[in-house]
């Protein structure tokens, strides 16, 4: 493959590839915020519901649009050689705190069961009370390759979006990446990279516009599920199309002495879409992504998403998953049939609500996945629920001697397994936290 070849010219050795683990943090503090009306909720979903006719399916198919070559050329020649994640890495100039430092309200919003063996809060300019901006998604180049390893780094982007559309400010309804180094476990540095789209056939390009709510790094590729009402979309992007803006300006794209992203250095623009043939997002049609995740344990790989509910609704969700490309040429890519669609591999009916988190993953001796989601709960305040499921029953986390099943995250966020290293990696609230998938199993049986 392609990319596969140019990504192994990257790499300088193996020198890097240490094993990112960190000493259990002690975070008692979160135990202590499971309040008593928590307790009095707990949910039993049962099992996953396999949906098969072809009105159930026909809704997840996809049509994809990719930006002509010839756009993206235009847009480089008019702003130089795109770099790539090295580049960015190199310039970091902000980092993340370690949990034991991170203030208590931060560390009070990280899972109870299971509990994460290393945690980090972001930058205080970045969480300042002030700032409309919230994480609110994670993927990792554990995700990108199956040696967890990229260029000479290992990476973990953290998807950031801006949640409000009003007031003046520059920038309302934009979306960006925190390109952190995860090379050293006790000192993780990152870059902001915005996302744009190309316009006026690569002569310009606007801010992405829109809310995400997850993504995922697949290969030299990164999708994004975006929405704005009820119009949602995976937007594409190339992690070899990164380019450098030239001018400091609040502006978004090309100005009188350049090129401009509201003071962000570098920005990384769309080279295509996957929309729903059936349109816009509704309960009797497509559905709305809420989560997306990467499936390294079916052959081929697949993408995993989950359908954004209203958190303790009677609207049952669905799960489904897509294949990966595995045609020359089309690398990081979703399969697509003849005529340019892609069709769901397999869809489920879950009663689990306000899913926040995906994952798949089949585990040891098991014939097929169990799906993991993590979920807000129904009040949408404190803590949510972390749990598995498949077509025999569902699983949840208990903490405490209430046998409460509000153990996960407040305000979580995407789930990402890596694979190497046996960790999955989400958020809560304003901190991100890694803990070991067979850590997270225990929990759940």
């Amino acid at each position: 493959m392609k990319h596969r070849g140019r990504h192994r010219r990257h790499r300088r050795g193996t020198a890097l590839r240490a094993v990112l683990t960190g000493t259990a943090l002690a975070l008692t503090a979160a135990a202590t915020l499971i309040s008593t009306s928590q307790a009095q909720v707990t949910e039993r979903p049962g099992a996953l519901k396999p949906l098969t006719s072809p009105a159930d399916t026909g809704r997840l198919r996809l049509r994809e649009q990719l930006v002509p070559g010839r756009t993206l050329d235009r847009l480089s020649s008019a702003m130089g050689r795109p770099v790539g994640v090295d580049t960015v890495l190199d310039s970091a100039d902000r980092t993340l705190g370690e949990g034991a430092g991170c203030s208590d309200t931060d560390r009070a919003s990280l899972p109870v069961t299971p509990s994460p063996t290393r945690a980090y809060c972001w930058d205080p300019s970045d969480t300042a009370d002030d700032t409309d901006w919230r994480p609110a998604s994670v993927t990792a180049s554990g995700d990108a390759d199956d040696d967890g390893v990229w260029g000479a780094h290992r990476v973990v982007l953290g998807g950031w979006t801006h949640s409000t559309h009003d007031g003046p400010s520059a920038e309302r309804g934009l979306a960006r990446v925190a390109f952190v180094n995860a090379d050293d476990p006790d000192r993780l540095a990152y870059r902001w990279v915005l996302l744009v789209v190309p316009v006026d056939g690569g002569r310009d390009y606007r801010g992405l516009g829109s809310g995400i709510s997850s993504m995922v790094w697949y290969q030299d590729k990164l999708l994004v599920s975006a929405r704005r009402g009820s119009a949602t979309a995976l937007y594409v992007y190339d992690l070899d199309r990164i380019q450098r803006t030239t001018v400091d300006t609040p502006a978004i794209g090309r100005v009188r002495d350049g090129w401009s992203a509201d003071g962000y250095q570098y920005v990384m623009p769309a080279v295509g879409t996957y929309r729903f043939t059936g349109g816009h997002c509704s309960s009797s049609g497509p559905p709305c992504p809420g989560a997306l995740a990467l499936d390294r344990s079916t052959a081929p790989d697949s993408l995993v998403a989950a359908e954004w509910t209203t958190p303790g609704s009677d609207r049952p969700a669905r799960l489904w998953r897509y294949a990966f490309s595995t045609a020359p040429g089309h690398e990081g890519l979703l399969a697509t049939n003849a005529a340019g669609q892609v069709d769901a591999m397999e869809e489920y009916r879950t009663r689990v609500t306000g899913i926040r988190g995906v994952l798949s993953y089949r585990r040891a001796g098991a014939e097929r996945p169990s799906w993991y989601v993590g979920r807000l709960p129904g009040s949408q305040d404190g803590h949510g629920g972390l749990l598995r499921q498949d077509t025999r029953g569902a699983k949840a986390a208990e903490c405490g001697a209430d046998e409460t099943h509000r153990c996960w995250a407040d305000s979580p966020g995407s789930l990402s397994y890596w694979q190497e290293t046996g960790e999955v990696w989400s958020l809560s609230g304003r901190m991100l936290f890694a803990l070991p998938l067979a850590q997270l199993d225990r929990s759940l049986d």
